[in-house]
């Protein structure tokens, strides 16, 4: 074996975003509040890795212990800080790579508020499966993920049954894992990926088909898409798709 076949394989990512340019603003939120909101999670690496070895003790961080909502790719924050400030009696986790995204969720929580919100910078996708005990969450959101379009990328999609599996083993009996798309293609995949995991059983199996999938999806007429959930604000992101005439679609899973 040549030393280059000896190297650990790069494992594939789900996202781009890790850096970018904060306004003055944000970073006075981070300076001022960072320490109440955000956890420091020790990283394997300079990268977005968490050591293997680390567990978060939640209720340490909270304070108490209350049903857990863990957001996947929180973004600038809007549907966390918003249903954080509507759901005091729960707690939520926000996990983002994005720091100028983490900055901003902060300054609205601090707007806001908002008690019950941590916040990690770290891939999400790597540090849940041992960050967090199985069983342990209540709901797990993944709001429009990246859709990486072309179908050479498809592959670097978060929602993957490898995935799920990893979701499943989180949630709690009854739990939910509550998803959504304005990428028609992978809002077939998030639905298919839940049907296809032993442990999720998708409640709005065969409903709120559309016709329009018929001539595009080899499964159009099977459904499975659940009614819009109204814990998830409209943001400025699902605007620009919905401008463009895209079709969001939200998918549940609840555990069994």
């Amino acid at each position: 074996m040549s030393e280059q076949d000896s190297r650990p394989q790069a494992r594939t990512r789900s996202f781009t975003r890790r850096g970018g340019r904060m306004p003055p603003r944000h970073h006075r939120a981070m300076e001022r509040h960072a320490a109440a909101y955000l956890i420091d999670v020790p990283m394997d690496g300079q990268g977005t890795t968490v050591d293997p070895g680390f567990r978060l003790e939640v209720e340490a961080h909270f304070g108490r212990w209350a049903p857990l909502i863990v957001e996947i790719g929180s973004g600038s924050g809007d549907c966390v800080v918003h249903a954080a400030a509507r759901h005091p009696d729960h707690d939520f986790l926000a996990i983002e790579v994005w720091r100028p995204g983490v900055a901003q969720t902060i300054a609205k929580a601090v707007h806001d508020g908002v008690g019950n919100l941590r916040l990690i910078c770290a891939d999400a996708a790597q540090a849940l499966p041992t960050m967090l005990d199985a069983g342990s969450v209540h709901e797990v959101w993944t709001f429009f993920p990246d859709p990486w379009p072309k179908t050479k990328h498809h592959k670097r999609r978060l929602v993957q049954p490898e995935f799920a599996d990893r979701i499943a083993d989180l949630l709690e009996p009854q739990g939910s894992w509550r998803l959504a798309t304005d990428w028609s293609d992978y809002a077939w995949q998030l639905r298919d990926v839940v049907e296809g995991c032993p442990r999720l059983v998708n409640p709005y199996a065969g409903r709120l088909a559309d016709p329009g999938d018929v001539e595009v999806d080899p499964r159009g007429e099977h459904g499975g898409f659940a009614p819009r959930f109204d814990g998830r604000i409209r943001t400025r992101f699902e605007a620009k798709g919905l401008n463009v005439d895209r079709v969001v679609r939200d998918v549940v899973g609840v555990r069994v």
